[in-house]
C-alpha cells in the first residue's frame, strides 16, 4: 500500500502540462521562415534590403529595451518577438525607405501599439501592420515608391535616380490587364521578378518558409487557406478584367497576401484561439481584402482586412469556443452574460 503521507506533492498553479515550446523558440522558428524571401529581397533589390531590415531589426529592440528600462520593467528583448517585428515591418515597405523612416515605425509598433498595452500577447493589433498604417498615413508618397525589378537601391543619399515601375496592384486597379500580362508573366509573379514591397514580391520563398511554419506546427494551415482561398474564389468569379483564371492568379500572386497570410494574419496575440475561429478569421479578411482591392482607393487590401479583423478576434473566440461537458444551460447563460 502506497504511503500517501510521505509522498513529496508539489501544488503549482496551471497549466499543468507544459509543451518544450517557448516563446523564443517559436519566434525563431519564424525568423528561419522569412529567411528565403529575405534572401530572394537581396538578389533583387541590391544589399540595401538586408540593411533596411537589419536597422529595422535593431529599431524595435531598441525602442522595446529603452521603454522597458524606464518603466522598470523586466526585459522582453531575448524573447525575439521584436526581431520579428521589425523583419516584419521592413517586409511591408519599399526597399528605399529612409532608415530615419522605419525607426519612426519601429516606434509606432513596439511602444504605441505593443508596450502600451503590456507587452507581448496583449496587443489587439499586429505591430508590425499597425507600423506600416502609421508610416503610410505619414509619409504616403515615400511609402508608395516602388523600384523596377533587378534595380539596385543605394545604401545610403538619393534615390532620384533609382528606375521605378508600376506594381500588378496598381495595373489591375485601372483595369489594364493587357498591360499587366505584357510586364509581368504569372512565373515572374510567382518567383517575384516584380516590384513591390521588400519581402513580400516572391511567392515562392514565401511558401517555403510557411509550409516550414505549418510543419514545425508553429501556426495552423486553417488562417492561411482560408484567406487565401477566400480571395481566389472571388477574384476568380468576380474578374474586374480579363478571365477569371488569369485575374485570380494575379490576384492572390501580386501584393502582399502570401505575407500577410502566413506571417501577420498567424500572430498568436491577434489571431483566434480555436480552429473554427481561425478558418472564419482567414475568410474574413480575404472578403475585405477584396472590397478594399475592388471598392476602396489604395490598390493593396492585406494591411487593412488583417488589422480590422484583429478587433474581431474575441467576437470570434466568444461564438467558436467549444463545449464545456459537465456544464449545465443555465450555467452557461450565467457565464455568458458576464
Amino acid at each position: 500500500m502506497t504511503d500517501y503521507k510521505n509522498l513529496k506533492l508539489i501544488a503549482t498553479s496551471s497549466p499543468h502540462i507544459r509543451g518544450s515550446e517557448t516563446t523564443r523558440s517559436i519566434m525563431l522558428d519564424v525568423i528561419i521562415a522569412m529567411l528565403p524571401a529575405l534572401i530572394w529581397a537581396v538578389v533583387m533589390f541590391g544589399i540595401k534590403a538586408l540593411t533596411l531590415t537589419v536597422v529595422s531589426v535593431i529599431g524595435c529592440m531598441f525602442w522595446e529595451w529603452l521603454y522597458r528600462t524606464l518603466m522598470k520593467k523586466p526585459q522582453s528583448v531575448g524573447d525575439l518577438s521584436a526581431v520579428v517585428t521589425g523583419m516584419l515591418l521592413a517586409f511591408v515597405c519599399p526597399v528605399t525607405t529612409p532608415y530615419w523612416m522605419i525607426l519612426i515605425g519601429d516606434f509606432f509598433a513596439i511602444v504605441v501599439v505593443k508596450q502600451l498595452f503590456g507587452g507581448i500577447g496583449k496587443n489587439f493589433v499586429n505591430p508590425a501592420l499597425a507600423g506600416r498604417a502609421f508610416l503610410l498615413g505619414s509619409y504616403a508618397g515615400e511609402m508608395t515608391k516602388w523600384i523596377a525589378p533587378g534595380e539596385t537601391a543605394p545604401l545610403f543619399g538619393s534615390t532620384a535616380d533609382i528606375v521605378t515601375a508600376a506594381t500588378p496592384l496598381a495595373y489591375m486597379k485601372t483595369g489594364d490587364m493587357e498591360t499587366l500580362m505584357s510586364t509581368y508573366s504569372i512565373n515572374d509573379m510567382f518567383l517575384g521578378k516584380i516590384g513591390g514591397s521588400l519581402g513580400e514580391i516572391s511567392v515562392l520563398m514565401l511558401l517555403i518558409g510557411g509550409i516550414y511554419l505549418i510543419v514545425r506546427k508553429v501556426i495552423n494551415w486553417q488562417t492561411p487557406v482560408g484567406y487565401i482561398a477566400t480571395v481566389a474564389v472571388l477574384s476568380f468569379l468576380f474578374p474586374k478584367a480579363g478571365s477569371g483564371l488569369d485575374w485570380m492568379l494575379y490576384s492572390i500572386f501580386g501584393g502582399g497576401l502570401m505575407l500577410g497570410a502566413f506571417f501577420m494574419a498567424t500572430d498568436y496575440a491577434t489571431s483566434p484561439v480555436t480552429k473554427k475561429g481561425q478558418l472564419i478569421f482567414g475568410i474574413g479578411c480575404g472578403l475585405f481584402t477584396i472590397l478594399i482591392r475592388y471598392f476602396g482607393s489604395y490598390n493593396e487590401g492585406v494591411c487593412y482586412s488583417i488589422m480590422v479583423m484583429n478587433l474581431c478576434v474575441a467576437l470570434i473566440d466568444k461564438y467558436t469556443k467549444p463545449t464545456r461537458f459537465g456544464v449545465v444551460k443555465s450555467d452557461k447563460k450565467e457565464a455568458a452574460a458576464k
